[in-house]
């Protein structure tokens, strides 16, 4: 048990079978999977990592970094959630309200991203501002597209509750106004 063997015994068996078979533990398992980083979803997280994470930068080397919190705190969200959405948290935690959260995470990004590239653009002459005023403008564009495509699915998921909730209203109706004719 504890602490471990300095040198664990060799498997028999694994001499005769090839290497190329076998997964690659440590790091390798904590990085999300090909198919989620090929999707739609994960390309967004990937960019709005990326954007946040360039933008960091840039307001790290401008000679004032007054706003060097926003894209820090933006990169861990959007990694924390790159990591979530593939390691699959969401139907593992059900208590939280995952798309809600992403949608309120995507808004109030675009938005202050919005908001303090402008300032970074138009207020200061620094080229580091000006480049981070750029890539915050990218990133603006990058969570607005995510928000507008979370809300969509919302928009469709709560029309689908809406309408099942119509029908087996109608039906009840329907089954009312049959019996009351009956009784008659």
């Amino acid at each position: 048990m504890w602490p471990p063997d300095a040198e664990p015994e060799p498997d028999p068996e694994s001499a005769d079978r090839p290497r190329s078979g076998r997964t690659v533990p440590g790091l390798r398992a904590l990085l999300p999977a090909r198919a989620f980083l090929c999707s739609l979803k994960g390309r967004l997280l990937l960019a709005e990592s990326g954007l946040s994470f360039i933008t960091f930068i840039c307001y790290v080397a401008s000679s004032a970094s007054a706003f060097l919190t926003v894209p820090l705190l933006e990169f861990l969200l959007a990694v924390y959630f790159l990591f979530a959405d593939a390691m699959q948290l969401n139907d593992k935690w059900q208590g939280l309200c995952w798309p809600m959260m992403d949608f309120l995470r995507c808004v109030t990004a675009a938005l202050i991203y919005f908001v303090i590239s402008i300032t970074a653009v138009a207020k200061y002459s620094d080229g580091a501002y000006k480049a981070a005023g750029v890539f915050g403008f990218f990133a603006t564009i990058v969570f607005a597209i995510d928000f507008y495509l979370i809300f969509n699915e919302v928009a469709k998921f709560l029309k689908q509750g809406d309408s099942v909730n119509e029908t087996t209203a109608h039906r009840t109706e329907e089954d009312n106004s049959s019996s009351d004719l009956d009784s008659d």
